[in-house]
């Protein structure tokens, strides 16, 4: 079972590390949440279904608190990267510039 779940959680890194690194084009989101809390998020297009992927996001916190999620951290025990694609026509979310993204994500 603990090798199925390893294999399970490498093949989810090695999938947002490639769409990471691959990507030509990005998107960048912001979102507020009921609690006031800032989600920013990096999403690029999917090359297989063209669906917008997640790929970095950011949690700006009421209390000012900061976590991250990418390839590289998955989750911890405040969240996670989430799983579901982006749709900016469906979704709540605000575009911003990528210098914005990167302001909170460097911070």
């Amino acid at each position: 079972m603990t090798d199925h779940l390893e294999r399970i959680a490498a093949e989810t890194t090695a999938y947002y590390r490639t769409l990471d690194e691959c990507a030509t084009l990005r998107h960048h989101f912001r979102h507020a949440d009921e609690e006031g809390g800032l989600w920013y998020v990096e999403a690029v297009p999917d090359p297989d279904h063209g669906e917008l992927i997640v790929i970095k996001q950011a949690e700006l916190t009421p209390a000012g608190r900061l976590h991250r999620y990418s390839w590289g951290h998955l989750e911890d025990e405040h969240g996670g990267l989430t799983d579901q694609a982006v749709d900016p026509e469906e979704d709540p979310l605000d575009t911003v510039p990528a210098a914005e993204f990167q302001r909170v994500w460097t911070r």
